[in-house]
């Protein structure tokens, strides 16, 4: 594991706006979700649109992608090159006028997942030439569906990797040993830094069996998303300090039981790839809480107890620190399906977009809340509710 405990508590500094005070560090974290990740386009454009700097950025699957693309260029540049990217992979699929009826949208939707399953994505992947039943073994026809030898070309356009290793924007991917079964990040900064290149991106996003495993250094890996979908875990184990995470999933935990088989498909994935990401930040708040309990209880102490070794060793545990997490949940239409994570359409990607933008003006609309607590040092999570309110939780 590659952490950084340093806990060290600084005052607040100002976004670019003013608008809100931020803490040492802001963290961005992008969840994996295929087509669903053009949504986090739309979450950094406003959030950059607010004037709010990101310091780190982990992701999982299509989220590595994006934390790369933020990650591997400089701030005037990364709204441009993450439009350019969706615009790549939705380019076979333009954006045609539909009526907004449920039943058409879900027509074309459904089509436009087809025509994927069928021929793939463009700047992503394209179906294996070879049947992977005459295949050689072992090799990455005969061990998944889809090639995805386009998406080297699409990320070396939109990535600039001495900048991602090297610059201000620590970067954190998540995939798993095909072997071993263990989860592995690949991380620019911590006590054992990777530097990172276009196969530890692919890395993170290779689903199977539709997608190839990747070789990195005589290892094999394949999707985060296999153990967990989120990076929220690993940056709260790996670092210290006062941080204001912003959790982008693409999946919600919670939803409505099922009507139809398609909304059976689509919950499933819901509470597949979720990640307990409510469960993890749920947990953290109660170990803060705790912390402060056993804070209290040691500054109680008489004086001939500060210097025994069992109270000092406590207190060096105990982390004196204000974690603020706000949780960007993507919402399904009525119209999407199960499909919805490969359904790569201009309209459906450019209305994600929209839904990320959204979503950001109606957190920042009360960013008062998260102000109080950063000034503060209190420690909190956001959840943007479906009435666009925006709900506390606290330790």
């Amino acid at each position: 594991m590659q952490c950084n405990m340093d806990a060290s508590r600084t005052s607040p500094r100002r976004s670019r706006s003013s608008a809100l005070p931020l803490p040492d560090k802001v963290v961005l974290l992008l969840q994996g979700g295929g087509a669903l990740g053009s949504f986090q386009g739309g979450v950094y454009q406003e959030l950059d649109r607010s004037g709010i700097d990101i310091d780190w950025v982990a992701g999982i699957s299509i989220g590595a992608i994006n934390a790369a693309i933020i990650a591997g260029n400089p701030p005037e540049r990364r709204v441009a090159k993450l439009r350019s990217f969706w615009e790549t992979l939705s380019s076979t699929l333009p954006d045609f006028p539909l009526f907004q009826a449920d039943m058409l949208r879900e027509i074309a939707h459904l089509g436009a997942a087809a025509t994927v399953s069928m021929f793939g994505v463009p700047g992503f992947f394209h179906p294996q030439w070879m049947p992977t039943l005459f295949a050689p073994k072992g090799s990455a026809a005969a061990t998944s569906l889809y090639d995805t030898t386009p998406m080297i070309a699409t990320l070396n356009k939109h990535v600039d990797w001495d900048l991602l290793n090297d610059g201000p924007v620590r970067l954190s991917v998540g995939a798993v040993d095909v072997e071993k079964g263990n989860f592995v990040y690949f991380d620019t900064r911590g006590n054992k830094p990777v530097r990172i290149d276009h196969r530890h991106i692919m890395a993170s996003g290779a689903l199977p069996p539709g997608l190839p495993a990747i070789e990195i250094d005589g290892r094999h890996y394949w999707d985060g998303g296999l153990v967990s979908n989120t990076p929220l875990s690993h940056v709260l184990d790996c670092d210290g300090g006062d941080m204001l995470i912003f959790q982008v999933d693409l999946f919600p935990a919670e939803g409505p039981l099922p009507q139809e088989i398609t909304d059976t498909w689509s919950r499933m994935k819901d509470i597949q790839y979720s990640s307990r990401t409510r469960q993890v930040t749920d947990t953290y708040l109660e170990r803060i809480h705790l912390n402060m309990v056993v804070k209290n209880i040691l500054d109680k102490l008489p004086p001939d107890l500060t210097d025994d070794p069992d109270v000092a060793k406590l207190r060096e545990l105990t982390r004196d620190e204000a974690v603020n997490i706000v949780h960007l949940i993507y919402r399904s239409r009525e119209w999407e399906s199960g499909a919805r994570d490969f359904e790569f359409s201009r309209a459906t990607m450019l209305d994600h977009w929209m839904q990320g933008e959204e979503a950001v003006a109606s957190v920042m609309h009360r960013g008062d809340l998260i102000a109080q607590n950063i000034a503060n040092g209190r420690s909190s999570s956001f959840d943007l509710q479906l009435s666009h309110d925006l709900k506390e939780k606290t330790t």
